[in-house]
């Protein structure tokens, strides 16, 4: 188990309240104690990133260790924002989930060739996003090995 996995910060990027309050309260039910932050869109999404506006406290926004994306914001939707943070060597490694109502295989296809790491559809039963969020958890906390905050290779 990485003993850091607490302190990773989850950015969720989903226009949807209901969505945003039910993903946070199946983070609880699936026990995962990371701090979880929400924004709206995908200018709000670069925003955060960038430290941009409301999000320019440095020490009040720290850097995500996952983003979880839906594609269908206003203002600049998930595929704009994926497209921004994957061609940006700065952000490129920050692991992206797209977590999206949509099933259209046109959306699969252009996520993954703009470098997202995942695509889950959204469950629409709360036990499914409950079971979908430990998963996560087990994954990208336990599994994987996330690249150490700001570091990495030029």
């Amino acid at each position: 188990m990485n003993e850091d996995f607490k302190s990773i910060t989850i950015l969720m990027a989903d226009d949807d309240e209901d969505d945003r309050m039910m993903a946070e309260e199946a983070l609880k039910e699936a026990k995962l104690l990371n701090p979880i932050r929400f924004v709206n869109d995908g200018e709000e999404l670069l925003d955060y990133l960038y430290r941009r506006g409301e999000y320019s406290n440095g020490a009040d926004v720290p850097r995500p260790g996952l983003i979880l994306l839906d594609l269908n914001m206003p203002r600049k939707d998930g595929r704009e924002a994926l497209k921004e943070i994957k061609a940006d060597p700065e952000l490129r490694q920050i692991p992206i989930v797209v977590l999206t109502t949509s099933i259209a295989e046109e959306d699969i296809y252009r996520t993954y060739n703009l470098g997202v790491n995942s695509y889950i559809t959204k469950p629409v039963a709360f036990e499914g996003l409950v079971e979908v969020m430990k998963s996560l958890a087990n994954y990208w906390f336990n599994i994987v090995r996330l690249p150490v905050s700001g570091g990495g290779a030029s």
